[in-house]
């Protein structure tokens, strides 16, 4: 991987080849929106309050929880959404969940989710990547956060069945993510929080490590203390580009990502604060990376087009083979691993294969797949070589070692003798019809952002701004360092949003 550099990024490389006109139309609208929008910032009303206490940058989750936070606290808000008011919500309106400790059974959640247990579950998934004082913080933070959504007009619900095994784990949004961002934007509202939308910020004003003023275009926006909470750059494919180079079989991987959100996290704001001297913490080609449905749309394709059914069959890459154990851990865990292992397969394409016997038993996706009466039509029909496919499926199939079939626990059913293995939900692949899935890595956003403590305070040099403060994707890299786990990303927003909201106001209010 190319080291990251805090230059300016690449030039954007041009159309991607793969996506062809559909991709090519839809990345020059892009463009020419976002110019659009610098352009229209030039021509709105004037502002209600011109000198607000608190300025808050993003339209999200952890946006959100910044300025209600901050409101609560007797400040002035106003919040800056990049987006038209009919995209706002980042990636969070394509959120469904938030993952929370709890020490007995509450509402929607059932059993207990002890703090260890969840650290655990984050220690494994990161692989030791993060900062354990600052997530103990955000796990302490998922179990009494829920009260504050519901009187912000959040509301929960049981989980669907399926593949993700998280009734105990994570509460779910009723409506999803797309009805928990309106919830907060008409609780801000209420709360006399000024909006504006279509208002990309390019620039932050410093005097040293004191904020002074954020600038959109010609536009110069002014307060006593900001939160920045305006996502990663996982919408800007020249960084993402950059961000993972060149690999040894001469393919830019970045090329064939997906971008599982929104298109105006550009990480224009993340690389201003780097060159402008912040402390920053992540590796730039590290993310939450999903294997999505091949066929889904540049950006904004959300949670349906993400392929389910990985733990119950088998998976295999452009050559027909199989690469890594689909069944080492529940899906919750293991399911953002599995975008940055199709990113390291030749062509960053690969194919979720399973029979009749696990159809019904995961959350369809939004696409149909591949459908045939037998191994080799299904073969065919997808452009995989048939003989090196049959020889997998059979070498597979004879390695299973089949106890008793649960995928709602660790089972007993594996494989022996395969390299790589199948530890657990391995059954042969013999019950037709054959079903198959093309997979590319989609990137939900990126792990580089700027290095915090509990304050949430952007430190410069190590030391914490008194007035300027970060959340969500732009700090979850201290958090995430590698890996992820269902419901993770919505805990850091919440609790650093709520964090960089109070102790925004509290700066604001104290000059």
């Amino acid at each position: 991987m190319s080291r990251f550099r805090t230059g300016r990024p690449a030039r954007d490389p041009g159309p991607h080849r793969r996506r062809g006109g559909e991709g090519d139309r839809l990345h020059a609208l892009v463009s020419a929106a976002s110019r659009a929008f610098y352009d229209a910032s030039r021509h709105r009303p004037a502002l209600v309050n011109p000198h607000p206490d608190v300025l808050v940058i993003g339209g999200g989750n952890a946006a959100l929880c910044a300025a209600l936070m901050a409101c609560e606290a007797g400040a002035s808000v106003r919040l800056l959404e990049a987006a038209p008011k009919a995209w706002r919500g980042g990636n969070s309106q394509h959120t469904r969940n938030l993952r929370c400790m709890h020490d007995a059974p509450q509402d929607v959640l059932v059993d207990a989710y002890s703090e260890e247990e969840y650290w655990q579950d984050l220690l494994k998934v990161t692989g030791g990547q993060t900062n354990e004082k600052l997530a103990r913080l955000v796990i302490r933070a998922s179990s009494n956060c829920r009260d504050w959504m519901r009187s912000h007009g959040v509301h929960f619900q049981p989980p669907l069945s399926g593949a993700l095994h998280v009734a105990r784990t994570n509460a779910f949004f009723m409506g999803g993510g797309r009805a928990l961002v309106n919830a907060y934007y008409r609780s801000a509202e209420r709360l006399g929080v000024e909006v504006q939308y279509e208002t990309p910020v390019d620039a932050i004003e410093l005097d040293g490590d004191r904020f002074v003023a954020a600038r959109s275009g010609e536009r110069r926006f002014t307060a006593k203390s900001c939160v920045l909470a305006a996502g990663g750059f996982e919408s800007n494919l020249a960084w993402l580009r950059e961000a993972w180079g060149q690999n040894e079989r001469g393919e830019w991987p970045a090329d064939n990502f997906l971008i599982r959100g929104t298109r105006f996290n550009q990480g224009v704001l993340l690389r201003h604060l780097i060159d402008a001297g912040a402390d920053t913490i992540g590796d730039p080609s590290q993310s939450h990376c999903v294997a999505i449905d091949a066929r889904a749309p540049l950006y904004d394709g959300g949670i349906c087009t993400r392929i389910d059914c990985v733990s119950l069959g088998i998976v295999v890459n452009r050559d027909a083979e199989r690469f890594y154990d689909e069944g080492e851990d529940f899906w919750p865990k293991r399911y953002a691993i599995w975008g940055r292992l199709v990113a390291q397969q030749p062509g960053q394409i690969a194919h979720s294969i399973i029979d009749q016997k696990a159809i019904g038993r995961f959350m369809p996706p939004v696409f149909p797949g591949t459908r045939a009466d037998s191994l080799g039509e299904l073969a065919r029909a997808v452009g995989l070589d048939e003989t090196v496919f049959l020889r997998t499926v059979a070498d597979y199939n004879g390695a299973c070692r089949v106890g008793r079939f649960d995928h709602t626990t660790l089972d007993d059913c594996h494989t022996e003798g395969l390299a790589p293995p199948k530890t657990h939900w391995a059954l042969p692949l013999d019950t037709p019809p054959f079903v198959a899935y093309p997979l590319r890595p989609g990137i939900t956003f990126t792990y580089l952002g700027l290095e915090v403590d509990d304050t949430a305070a952007v430190r410069f040099g190590g030391k914490p701004s008194p007035n300027l403060f970060v959340a969500g994707e732009m700090m979850a890299g201290n958090v995430l360092g590698k890996g992820y786990t269902a419901g993770v990303g919505m805990s850091i927003g919440t609790a650093f949003g709520r964090i960089a909201g109070t102790r925004a106001a509290r700066a604001a209010l104290a000059r």
